[in-house]
Formats: structure tokens, sequence, C-alpha cells
């Protein structure tokens, strides 16, 4: 489903992805761990089209989306869900669900999406007039979630969804990226947590500083000492 070949990107001088290799089938949840800095945000930005390759090709369902802009992505059936959330603070939950469907045109489907995201996330419904910026940490989580959702995505990016939440949360979190991807969704997922996410991913790529130096079933990843070593903190 998804491609990526020689993915090279720079921030002026500084060359931060030097010659990525990925591949995610249809229907997997593939995780990219690795240290801070290592480059897993910046593959999922060049990916998703906010930031411009200094070279290599990113192909999606055989089609060359290369630095394609961000909204053009979503219209592609390829959705990002953001670090830190990025919700609209004063707008309502209803509103950012809105948002999350604006390249969309059929009221009916929108409509649809609506009630699938409200049985997905409960407390979403009973506060959908309440302002973003009044949630939790992990309701933000939730909202971000269901906003890309809401663009009716083929295959979803997730940055860092389990950052600044408490366990409990974080549980239920992964716990949803495991059901959404039952109902269908394909899910590369970039997470410090890299104990949570091999447990609920098929496979796995390992990065440092900008390379991808491992790649593995989610199983053999946390069998490696090398990984238990320097990701899992054993």
């Amino acid at each position: 489903m998804l491609t990526v070949k020689n993915l090279n990107t720079h921030y002026g001088n500084i060359h931060a992805l030097k010659g990525i290799d990925l591949e995610v089938a249809k229907g997997e949840i593939v995780t990219l761990i690795g240290s801070n800095g290592a480059g897993k945000t910046t593959t999922l930005k060049t990916i998703i089209g906010l930031l411009k390759p200094s070279e290599g090709t990113v192909l999606f369902n055989g089609k060359d989306i290369t630095g394609l802009s961000a909204d053009r992505m979503a219209a592609n059936g390829l959705v990002l869900v953001p670090e830190g959330r990025q919700v609209f603070p004063y707008m309502s939950i209803w509103e950012n669900l809105e948002m999350g469907a604006y390249s969309r045109t059929s009221k009916a489907e929108i409509k649809n999406n609506f009630e699938k995201v409200y049985s997905l996330f409960p407390k979403l419904f009973e506060r959908k007039q309440q302002q973003a910026g009044t949630l939790s940490g992990g309701e933000q989580q939730m909202l971000a979630i269901g906003r890309a959702l809401m663009a009716e995505p083929q295959m979803i990016l997730l940055d860092e969804p389990s950052l600044g939440l408490a366990p409990i949360i974080v549980d239920g979190i992964f716990d949803l990226i495991v059901e959404i991807n039952k109902q269908g969704l394909t899910v590369l997922l970039v997470e410090q947590n890299a104990n949570m996410a091999l447990a609920i991913a098929n496979r796995g790529y390992v990065m440092e500083t900008g390379k991808i130096v491992l790649q593995a079933s989610a199983k053999e990843l946390l069998a490696s000492d090398v990984v238990r070593k320097s990701y899992l903190g054993e």
C-alpha cells in the first residue's frame, strides 16, 4: 500500500533523512521506533507532504504522491495524526471533527462518519459542543484520531500518540489503534514507547540518525538483544 524509496530530507544544511526505504502492506500495523532525534517524525512529515524531500519517492496504492500537499494526501486516503494532537482549542469537538471532513462532499457519508467516530468515542458525543481546549490530554488524543477518521482514510500515520498521557490512558489509546486496524485501517505508527508499539505491530523498523538500521517482524524485534538494550529499557 505504502512504499518509500530512498527518501532524503534536509533542514537547510542538515541532512535529516538519509535514504529511507520502508513498506507498509494493506491491513498492517507497522511501527517506526528509535531514540529522540532519529528522524521518525521527519519521516512521517515527508511522507504526508508537510516537508519536501530532496530525493526519493513515495508511492501510495501504486501512485507516485511524492511532494503532494497534505490536503491532497488526505483526498488520496492518507492522513496524519500529529505529535501533540494539535486540535483546534477554541472550536467545539463537533467543529474539530467537521474540519477532518473538509475534503469530502457527500453529506450522507460525512453524517455516517460522525456516527462511526461517536461510536468509537462515546465521550466525544456526550461533549460535542465543548471546546476542544478544555479536554484532557487523552480526550484530545481521541479527538485528533477521530478528526483523522472523518477523512475516511485508507491509511493513518500516528505520531507519538502516547506522548504525555497517563499509563491507563495509553492502554486505551493502543486498544483503539488495534480496533481501527481490525476495522480495515492500515497504520504506520511512530512511538517512543517501543514495548507497546511492538506489542500491537506486525512489523517494525528501527531508525538511528536518519537511517533505517534494522527491520523485522515485531516479534523478532522484541526478542532482539540490541533492541531490548537500546529501546526497551532492558
